[in-house]
């Protein structure tokens, strides 16, 4: 039996998406890639979900018979409501993983993470031979770290000691972010806070040097995962 009700079947709300012709473009050029029978692990953010909406659109024409790996709660209702199937990395492997990215440097180096699902995101995205990052010329950036600090998934209780040691490492502002519409910061889909690094310099190193960390989850700095960038 399936679910009926609204909440079933409804689409995030992402307000005025920035981009949002090229955003289009792109993800119709995506939804060019699928074929039937893939798994294909899916990224969280407004530029995934108009991805998502091209490639359910093609697999129903189409009649393909494909899975989805989700990297988010929202993205997985998403899928849901989209009349999707959903796998997960316990059961299956993807073909190939499809994302946004916050900034994108000429090495395709990558800072992710404003949406607050950096975690699952790459967990997906190196379980996949081959990653797409769909952008906007907005993103692309001569150095990481131009526009955007480095978000931080951190435990809780160890947030003081990971702000003294990022501080250590060379961080120039530091930030638990603030949530919006709750008190307080944003707590992730595990439980941890988000903490946002600006670095004047980003190393190729950095990324291994956040993660040494003890109370660091994950980071948002996706340096040397070589993707193939998408964009209009």
């Amino acid at each position: 039996m399936l679910w009926t009700n609204p909440l079933s079947k409804k689409l995030p709300d992402y307000g005025i998406i920035s981009n949002l012709e090229e955003k289009k473009a792109v993800a119709a050029k995506l939804a060019g890639e699928v074929k039937d029978g893939q798994i294909i692990g899916v990224g969280s953010g407004s530029t995934s979900f108009l991805a998502l909406q091209a490639i359910a659109a093609a697999v129903t024409e189409r009649g393909f018979r494909c899975r989805f790996i989700p990297s988010s709660r929202e993205i997985h209702m998403t899928c849901l409501a989209l009349g999707l199937n959903v796998a997960s990395l316990l059961d299956a492997r993807p073909d190939w993983y499809f994302d946004g990215a916050d900034e994108v440097d000429q090495q395709n180096n990558l800072i992710k993470g404003r949406g607050g699902a950096m975690t699952r995101e790459k967990m997906v995205m190196v379980a996949a031979p081959k990653t797409f990052i769909l952008v906007d010329q907005s993103k692309f950036v001569e150095k990481l770290g131009q526009k955007f600090p480095i978000p931080v998934e951190v435990n809780q209780e160890s947030a003081n000691y990971v702000e003294e040691q990022l501080l250590k490492m060379g961080a120039v502002e530091t930030m638990v972010r603030p949530a919006k519409g709750k008190d307080g910061a944003i707590v992730t889909e595990s439980g941890h806070f988000i903490m946002d690094a600006r670095f004047a310099e980003v190393s190729p190193d950095l990324e291994k040097r956040i993660k040494s960390i003890t109370g660091v989850i994950e980071s948002g700095l996706f340096w040397g995962y070589h993707p193939e960038i998408m964009s209009s």
